[in-house]
């Protein structure tokens, strides 16, 4: 039997809050910043504060010598361009024309898009008929959240592209998911702090190519990179390592509920965006096919028992 703490029940909730609200931010910084700055700054301040914090633990990051720990670097290495670079760097090029609201749930078909996935490269992981009505459901709910016409597009329409960037974005994070399953045993905060500087060395130097050092930055945008960097990139990670190690990875996966619901939310409250019908639609539609995929798991978790 596993119990779950009301703590962990706080985490959950802190982290749900934490990530829908980062699409808000990523939107106010960049009214003064590019995306790939945007990308640049979230990474490194991100990778500070792991890296400090595994410091303060008196942990080290893996090892580089040849064997296991030369493979978790290249997982890691791996990991850093799926998870972090080029997601965020999407996400932040596609805020310019989309709400910030539309990205967070298209965040909420990555357990989807992880399903195929974790059928061909996860073992004990096979698509059976319930996943896959969940995934055909959620799949329709992407669907009419892009809308028919993101497909056709030919290139003309910037907001149509920057609907499919968004997709992308979530295709990279269930890649990258998969790529931390399939990681050989390492601790998870090395992990994530060795993650974090990987990615930090490879979009420094393509912010400040492309986009350069930023002139000027208002009280508004400075304290949204902040939070970016501090909050869902760096504090976030640690209560992921709590939860998943005290309450499992079933009941993190309760996380996907919440970020897309908090996105729209935010977004409307803070940056007075519209919320089209078809996004409620679609985001009941991919959070059904959510829960169809993830059913058992619900079922264990409410029920008491293990995940």
């Amino acid at each position: 039997m596993q119990d779950i703490a009301p703590v962990n029940w706080l985490r959950i909730g802190a982290l749900g809050l934490i990530w829908g609200a980062s699409f808000t931010f990523i939107s106010v910084a960049l009214r003064d910043v590019g995306p790939f700055t945007v990308a640049a700054v979230r990474i490194t301040l991100g990778a500070v504060f792991l890296l400090s914090l595994l410091r303060i633990r008196g942990l080290r990051l893996p090892p580089t010598a040849p064997g296991p720990g030369r493979r978790v670097w290249g997982f890691a290495l791996c990991m850093a361009l799926f998870s972090n670079v080029i997601p965020f760097s999407l996400l932040g090029w596609a805020q310019q024309s989309v709400a910030s609201g539309f990205a967070g749930v298209c965040m909420a078909a990555v357990p989807l898009l992880i399903l195929p996935l974790a059928h061909v490269f996860v073992p004990g992981e096979a698509m059976n008929l319930r996943r896959l009505g969940g995934f055909v459901l959620g799949t329709f709910g992407v669907v009419v959240l892009i809308g028919a016409d993101a497909f056709a597009s030919t290139g003309k329409d910037l907001e149509s592209l920057a609907r499919l960037a968004c997709l992308g974005a979530a295709m990279c994070y269930a890649t990258g998911s998969i790529l931390t399953r399939l990681c050989p045993p390492v601790h998870l905060l090395a992990l994530a702090a060795a993650v974090m500087t990987l990615a930090a060395g490879m979009i420094v130097p393509v912010a400040l190519i492309v986009e350069g050092i930023p002139n000027a930055l208002s009280a508004k945008g400075f304290f949204a990179l902040i939070y970016l960097g501090i909050l869902p990139t760096g504090v976030a990670q640690l209560l992921l390592v709590q939860v998943t190690r005290e309450a499992g990875p079933g009941f993190f996966g309760l996380v996907n509920y919440m970020v897309p619901v908090w996105s729209v939310i935010l977004g409307a409250a803070i940056l007075a965006e519209a919320v089209p019908p078809r996004l409620f639609l679609a985001m009941a539609m991919i959070l059904a096919g959510v829960a169809i995929s993830q059913w058992g798991a619900l079922r264990r978790l409410f029920a008491g028992r293990p995940t």
